[in-house]
């Protein structure tokens, strides 16, 4: 087989020549959604084993990914991303977006579902009970530490949103589902005490640079942190909806509730009416808490 030439000086050729393959992006897929061991991989991808030796190995080969020992006699590896790796969640993401909206959907630009039997962006959503958030997941916070995503705490509630406060950009309102978050941010503001009581603590997130997201904390009076996906750790760990919007990658409106040992017990999607999503995640936390 003749390989192809490579420009050596063109990057998109270069990152083709270690991304371009259709099992590499998908080892690089299930290993951000924390499935860091060989056989894990196996079961997640349905690939066999000896394609998944190959791709890992080209992988670690490349820097992208980096082999850890997790067990001695026998010795066993699990793979994690190195920071190259991170750096390639956003190209992720993106590549999900893109399908998304022009394969997957009409090609319009939406903050929301596409709706019908068919939406693969509900799907995934409605697919993410049972399914647990990687560990060591921290982002950014308006509180000025990197925080857990997961509280340390019975149940959390985790919602994501597209932008808050005067950093939208101009035509906003005219994207279905984008306008809301201040006032879905609100909502949960005033409830805040009744998610407390009934055991849940609440984490809000967005793609807003964590200077933004304090501004408008402090501005509002937020009480819970606003955690800062803008490198997409959480959308690629959980394979979120998004939409691009300013050039940049936006959340689209998730609630989800996250039991004590990071398994997702409960998940909202779509958000349309704001008022009615927060009342039903406060009231599934209250049922998952009896």
């Amino acid at each position: 087989m003749i390989k192809p030439r490579i420009d050596e000086s063109c990057g998109i050729a270069q990152a083709a020549a270690v991304l371009g393959d259709w099992w590499s992006l998908l080892v690089l897929r299930e290993i951000a959604r924390g499935h860091h061991r060989f056989d894990a991989l196996v079961g997640e991808l349905d690939i066999s084993r000896k394609v998944l030796t190959e791709r890992l190995g080209h992988l670690v080969e490349h820097g992208v990914v980096e082999r850890r020992p997790y067990q001695t006699n026998p010795v066993r590896h699990e793979y994690v991303l190195t920071g190259s790796g991170h750096g390639l969640l956003p190209v992720l993401v993106g590549m999900q977006d893109w399908a998304d909206r022009f394969v997957l959907g009409d090609g319009s630009l939406t903050a929301t579902t596409h709706g019908g039997d068919g939406d693969r962006e509900a799907a995934r959503v409605a697919a993410l009970p049972g399914s647990r958030v990687p560990a060591g997941l921290t982002l950014p916070s308006t509180r000025g530490d990197v925080g857990d995503v997961v509280a340390d705490a019975g149940l959390t509630v985790l919602f994501t949103y597209p932008a808050t406060g005067t950093a939208v950009p101009p035509g906003w309102s005219r994207i279905p589902g984008a306008a809301g978050c201040t006032l879905e941010n609100r909502l949960f503001r005033t409830a805040w005490q009744s998610f407390a009581a009934a055991g849940a603590t609440i984490h809000g997130v967005s793609t807003q640079r964590p200077d933004e997201q304090a501004a408008f904390a402090a501005a509002e009076e937020i009480p819970f942190p606003l955690l800062s996906d803008v490198d997409l750790e959480l959308a690629a760990a959980l394979r979120l909806p998004t939409f691009r919007a300013a050039q940049q990658i936006r959340h689209k409106r998730v609630i989800l509730v996250i039991d004590r040992d990071r398994v997702v017990r409960h998940g909202i999607y779509p958000v349309a009416d704001i008022p009615a999503a927060v009342a039903a995640a406060l009231e599934a936390v209250r049922q998952i808490g009896r």
